[in-house]
């Protein structure tokens, strides 16, 4: 257990650092602003592409491990659709972001760092194969119930270049995707390529940790507690034992399960609050959901990871 806490502590160290500087001011919004920035469409990028470029992309787990993530991930949104649509009598477009929020973790900002210091550079192939589709699916999937539930009978082909656009101005999606066509058809990246790669890659874990953290100051819990709640136990508890159970029942690899299922746990990610932000609905709910399960994360991820403790190889 003292070994867990050792992988998990750095991390949420890390996010206490950036909540505290927001916090006390310490380092400029605009600052703030361009480290994420830098993060996101530079570090974060090379990192993934290196690894699918390298061969540990779509190709390198034969569907299974996608297989058994989002039949968890699908499930959790399906069902949160419906409890809202039906026992919470919220409209579709409502609806939608808020199952948005159950169904999609912090991958990139919690997960990469948390996979890097749990299994090593060898957990990144399969967390850039989830990470690779994640978006893909979810935020067209997320944009087409938003639009239909806000404009009924709204047209197809503006669905269709809403949904193109943001996928295709989204560095994470493009890099994944280029890396794969890489390792389709080049041998992996020379070595040159490879370092500088890994060396502007290596800025994701504390910049995103960071980040994520000076973002927490502006999020609230005391309106929307309850629904975070509600969300964050779909979200930490009943989504990773989906993807437990549809990784064993598909018969992932130790390594392939341990991944998955710590990529599930992730809390909300910020992607679900800049959609409903996007949408101007359910905005407080979700920045509580994201508060929320960014602390409780503490306890589940730690009761993850020592679970898996013996898969990193």
């Amino acid at each position: 257990m003292l070994g867990v806490l050792g992988l998990v502590a750095p991390v949420f160290l890390l996010i206490a650092l950036g909540y505290g500087a927001a916090l006390r001011r310490m380092v400029a919004d605009e600052a703030l602003r361009g480290l994420n920035d830098f993060a996101y469409w530079l570090c974060a990028p090379a990192l993934l592409f290196l690894s699918a470029a390298s061969g540990g992309g779509l190709a390198a787990h034969g569907g299974r491990l996608e297989m058994a993530f989002f039949a968890g991930a699908l499930g959790i949104y399906a069902a949160a659709l419906a409890f809202s649509r039906l026992a919470a009598g919220r409209g579709l477009a409502e609806s939608g972001l808020f199952a948005l929020n159950c169904a999609f973790g912090n991958t990139l900002m919690m997960g990469v760092p948390v996979v890097l210091a749990a299994f090593g550079p060898a957990g990144i192939g399969p967390a850039t194969a989830i990470i690779a589709l994640y978006s893909l699916i979810f935020m067209p999937l997320t944009t087409i119930v938003a639009e239909m539930g806000l404009a009924e009978g709204a047209s197809p082909m503006r669905v269709a270049r809403t949904t193109i656009r943001s996928v295709a101005r989204n560095p994470i999606v493009v890099s994944v995707v280029l890396g794969n066509l890489w390792a389709l058809v080049l041998p992996p990246p020379p070595l040159p390529l490879a370092r500088f790669l890994a060396i502007l890659g290596a800025g994701t874990s504390p910049l995103l940790l960071f980040c994520l953290g000076a973002s927490l100051r502006d999020f609230r819990l005391r309106r929307d507690w309850v629904d975070a709640v509600v969300i964050n136990a779909l979200k930490l508890v009943a989504m990773p034992l989906l993807v437990y159970g549809a990784g064993r029942l598909v018969g992932l690899g130790p390594l392939e399960l341990a991944v998955a299922v710590t990529m599930a746990a992730m809390p909300t990610g910020a992607n679900a609050f800049l959609m409903s932000r996007r949408y101007a609905v359910g905005m407080e709910r979700s920045g509580a959901a994201v508060l929320l399960g960014t602390m409780a994360s503490v306890a589940t991820l730690t009761g993850v990871l020592g679970w898996f403790a013996g898969a990193a190889p």
